[in-house]
């Protein structure tokens, strides 16, 4: 076989089920030649973010893979692989590489210097004796400690030599706990604070830890926030759920995080980010986290644990029941009565926005009417940037671990469709929702035909207020005398045009009838509906607090 030939045998022994891409690249032959289904997409980041999703809902289990021509494919992926990376997300890219006499010689890109930022590990497949160790060394990279995207470059003149023995094994993972001592020092801690909370983050999600959690906050009566990137990890209809902490945080995670004395942060960075929340001063914090390089990067920490997520907290459980005995604090209403009366004051200061009968709509209403039509346990939903993001993730309810795809570190719009592509593969019985703007559907909208063309059935909300709205204050001059921020386009058409279901909507009253016929038009036909919501340009701004 040759070295293709030989990744893709690879691929299939570790349990790549799909391989996203775009041509040329001879790989998608070897891959349809082994009945590994190549889903063509229409440009690289898409493609990327389809592997991205993927593998967000396996929670790493499965891997997403995209494979790209050298050149121009490789350079226009570098979007969709810059989010991945920021988000930590494990895929594998392999992008066919320039002959290698060409190497290092401009303006011929190489892969293995422009990726080196934005991957955990680059590496070129140089001789094909090295593909078995470098491909095993790929896997375990993507499978254990940090996660992120894993880069291997395969040149042309490389691609085609003959693999004369193939000697691979899948890897097996392996994962570490946590010294007793520290454990035990920051159970003691957190048992002993005032107003302690629990800071969740996505690393909870991929260790598959949600049960330990769930089972850790009703043990010892501590509220739960979760970062963006996590949300869903912690039952937001939980009576210790505070919803979700970023920037565009719940009313319940800004009074909690604001009183809190101790922070138990577990499975998350701690990183100073805009879609983070900023932490304040003089507070304890307990961080938890499976990556060293995390511990005190941005903030100190008091009691450091070195860990992953699951079997971390599997010990801060029993060093709890240690203390407290087996039920715990179970019984203490305290603590869910002061996080209702916080909700219920904080929902009815925006219920003005959430049931407006406006028009053009205003886009609460139809994140409220969403909520109210779906049932959050049988749905994956995600948002785009901007606008969308900010709008959804406060308010949208989510019940089970990736029932929400939260994102944006590197936030570049249009990063949504792919991902719930790739979501839908990983989860086909979920109804599967990306919310979008007009901005982010002008960057990708065509990609909506690659799920049309390889029946992914998905669903896309399109908000379209016909303007560049959140730029609104950055932008004044510019449009006064330029109209700069104005956008054009009936994008209901378009879904049509591409072969699609969809709709134009423009009263609140419709809403809920649109939605509905679109779910059943991808359960019953397995046909992508897109859906376009004429929206008011509703500002955020009033929901991004600062501790």
């Amino acid at each position: 076989m040759n070295v293709f030939d030989a990744i893709i045998e690879i691929l299939k022994r570790e349990g790549v089920e799909f391989l996203s891409c775009y041509p040329t690249t001879n790989i998608i032959e070897s891959a349809a030649a082994a009945s590994l289904r190549p889903i063509i997409c229409r440009q690289e980041r898409v493609g990327v973010g389809i592997a991205d999703g993927f593998s967000r809902v396996s929670n790493g289990r499965r891997l997403g893979v995209f494979a790209m021509q050298f050149g121009p494919g490789a350079e226009n992926a570098f979007s969709g692989v810059a989010t991945a990376y920021s988000d930590c997300v494990p895929i594998l890219l392999l992008p066919w590489g320039h002959d290698n006499y060409r190497a290092g010689i401009p303006p011929y890109f190489s892969s293995v210097t422009g990726y080196a930022p934005v991957t955990k590990h680059v590496e070129q497949i140089n001789m094909p004796g090295r593909v078995a160790d470098i491909m095993r060394r790929a896997f375990s990279l993507l499978r254990m400690g940090r996660l992120g995207p894993v880069m291997l470059e395969i040149p042309r003149d490389v691609s085609v030599q003959t693999v004369e023995q193939l000697d691979y094994e899948p890897v097996k993972i392996t994962r570490a706990a946590a010294d007793p001592r520290d454990v035990d020092e920051a159970v003691r801690v957190l048992l002993s604070a005032r107003h302690p909370v629990i800071h969740a983050g996505q690393g909870v999600l991929y260790a598959e830890a949600w049960p330990e959690l769930l089972e850790f906050a009703e043990l010892v009566q501590v509220p739960v926030v979760t970062t963006l990137l996590a949300k869903s990890v912690f039952p937001e209809d939980h009576p210790l759920s505070l919803g979700v902490g970023y920037r565009a945080m719940t009313g319940t995670s800004f009074h909690f995080l604001k009183q809190a004395d101790v922070l138990f942060g577990i499975g998350c960075s701690f990183s100073r980010h805009h879609q983070s929340a900023m932490i304040p001063a003089g507070k304890t914090i307990i961080h938890a986290t499976n990556c060293a390089a995390d511990i005190n990067r941005e903030y100190y920490a008091d009691h450091p644990v070195i860990g992953d997520a699951k079997l971390v907290l599997r010990q801060f459980i029993e060093a709890a029941r240690e203390r407290l005995g087996k039920q715990g604090r179970r019984g203490n209403g305290e603590v869910t009565a002061e996080i209702r009366q916080i909700k219920e004051k904080w929902l009815a200061e925006w219920m003005p926005k959430l049931t407006s009968d406006e028009v053009p709509i205003n886009p609460y209403r139809i994140v409220w009417e969403l909520m109210r039509t779906i049932n959050p346990a049988q749905t994956i939903i995600t948002h785009d940037s901007g606008s969308p993001r900010d709008q959804l993730a406060p308010f949208y309810q989510a019940t089970v671990p990736r029932g929400y795809l939260g994102w944006g570190k590197s936030h570049g719009l249009g990063t949504g469709l792919g991902l719930i592509m790739g979501a839908k593969l990983a989860s086909p019985e979920k109804i599967a929702i990306n919310i979008m703007g007009d901005a982010a559907f002008g960057m990708v909208g065509l990609d909506f035909e690659t799920a049309v063309r390889n029946k992914i059935p998905i669903i896309t909300m399109v908000f379209n207020n016909f303007g560049l709205a959140v730029n609104t204050e950055g932008m004044p001059i510019s449009h006064e005398r330029y109209r700069s921020r104005d956008t054009i386009g009936n994008y209901a058409e378009m879904g049509r045009a591409m072969g699609g279901y969809a709709e134009r909507v423009e009263s609140p009253a419709e809403i809920v009838p649109a939605i509905q016929r679109a779910v059943k038009v991808t359960r019953e036909e397995e046909r992508p509906a897109l859906l376009e919501f004429i929206t008011r340009q509703e500002i955020s701004y009033s929901l991004i607090q600062a501790l």
